[in-house]
């Protein structure tokens, strides 16, 4: 057999050598590929959490608020201001849509956006109700809550419904 031997070594062994050699490389550059799309990854599941946290903080805000709310129309009926009834049964309301979705929307749980679809409209209405006493500081208050809950509970509709 005719071997050209360059320094001990075959032009055979040369070659595989030459060839495993590319191996490693292109092996190294899938590497990098598959570590920038996990870091991509990473960072639009990052993105997706604090997004998450936003909603879940802001439903925990406003559930505080319409409790507080609630217990203040409680004194005005009692005052004998039979127009915050409906405020009342409005804010208590909000609030348990606000708590239920204060706890799935921080744990990412699998009916997040069907709870945040509800406290949504829920925190719409119940600003509605609110504004009806614009002179109330209280009232005025958990009403601005409410609308930032809204507003958080949509954006994350938009993003859960951009992710999928």
């Amino acid at each position: 057999m005719n071997t050209l031997k360059l320094g001990g070594f075959s032009l055979a062994m040369f070659a595989v050598a030459v060839i495993g050699w590319g191996g490693f490389a292109s092996e190294g550059q899938t590497q990098e590929k598959k570590a920038a799309t996990e870091t991509k990854a990473a960072a639009h599941s990052d993105h997706h959490a604090m997004g998450m946290m936003a909603c879940a903080q802001a439903c925990s805000n406003c559930q505080r608020a319409c409790d507080g709310c609630a217990t203040h129309c409680a004194h005005q009926l009692q005052a004998g201001h039979k127009e915050h009834m409906a405020t009342l049964m409005s804010c208590q309301d909000c609030s348990t849509f606000c708590a239920a979705a204060s706890q799935i929307v921080s744990r990412n749980g699998p009916f997040s956006s069907l709870v945040c679809t509800g406290c949504a409209d829920a925190c719409a209405n119940c600003a509605k109700e609110c504004e009806k006493f614009a002179d109330d500081a209280h009232m005025k208050a958990c009403a601005a809550e409410c609308r930032k809950c809204e507003k958080a509970c949509r954006e994350m509709l938009t993003h859960a419904a951009a992710t999928k």
